[in-house]
């Protein structure tokens, strides 16, 4: 039996989430075309029982912090060096591979990694050559897996390198269990989701999404959540004219909640307006950034 914490680093917009879900065949991180959509340290978990119980964790893409909030992002980065046995150094084969390589070396892992370059499929001519003659000479990690995270392309190819590294172990999480985090949790990340899809650049980022209320009933599931935004103007976009943009974030989020959980939701959303909450400690642990 083999078990291990296989942890995912790199740049924003490197399709980290992605590959998360493509992994383990469940949606268990939000994507979304904007770079930083991922603000938690997600785990999920991949289990063949008796042969193998990979726990991947998504973490958010690495930046300089502005705000408290993107320092407990990076917090979380931090938290998955620590407990990581592989490390997985994903690179989007379109980037700048200069940057990737700077932030691969500031990790300072010592654990085994393996290089991953993604996007093969919508690579630039001459791109995937480029990569990996540049990272041919980098000494951390064992091997480049060439991959296409959206398209499910060599996936087994990268799940075979993953399971030569991993140590045997008993399983860590009972087997039948997908992640260690709430379902509430999944329910306002699908909710903070739409946002990302419906909203402009600027909105997004300063929405947070808290479940109040998660109560099953005999024949659905009673879901109430405030969406948190930081000022009025910001309000009255999220509601929109005679509420159209918040019905729309409801009644998309209400049918990815329901195929998540496979039972019928009522779903309930107020706004919020809290001034400057990304810099404010408390409202910070309020809305589970820990």
């Amino acid at each position: 039996m083999k078990a291990g914490f296989v942890n995912i680093f790199g740049k924003p917009n490197a399709g980290k989430s992605t590959l998360l879900n493509a992994l383990v065949g469940e949606k268990m991180a939000i994507v979304s075309s904007k770079v930083q959509t991922t603000r938690h340290r997600i785990k999920a978990f991949l289990n063949k029982p008796g042969e193998y119980q990979v726990i991947f964790s998504d973490t958010p893409g690495i930046i300089d912090p502005k705000y408290k909030l993107h320092q407990r992002m990076m917090a979380a980065v931090k938290s998955a060096l620590e407990d990581a046995d592989i490390a997985l150094l994903i690179v989007d084969a379109n980037d700048n591979f200069e940057e990737c390589d700077a932030i691969f070396q500031s990790l300072k892992l010592s654990i085994p990694c393996l290089l991953v370059l993604n996007k093969i499929d919508a690579a630039a001519n001459g791109k995937i050559a480029e990569a990996e003659a540049f990272f041919g000479q980098r000494p951390y990690y064992k091997k480049i897996v060439k991959i296409g995270a959206l398209q499910k392309i060599h996936l087994d190819k990268l799940l075979n390198a993953i399971l030569s590294l991993l140590p045997e172990s008993a399983p860590f999480y009972d087997e039948d269990d997908l992640s260690d985090l709430p379902t509430k949790f999944f329910v306002a990340e699908l909710i903070r989701e739409k946002i990302y899809e419906l909203f402009g650049d600027e909105i997004p980022y300063h929405t947070a999404v808290m479940v109040n209320e998660f109560k099953e009933k005999d024949t659905l599931v009673k879901i109430q959540a405030d969406i948190i935004v930081q000022r009025e103007t910001q309000k009255a976009i999220i509601i929109g004219d005679k509420g159209k943009m918040i019905r729309q974030i409801g009644t998309s989020a209400r049918k990815d909640i329901e195929a998540f959980i496979g039972q019928k939701v009522f779903l309930e959303l107020f706004v919020k307006v809290r001034p400057k909450w990304r810099d404010n400690e408390m409202q910070l642990n309020e809305y589970g950034y820990k």
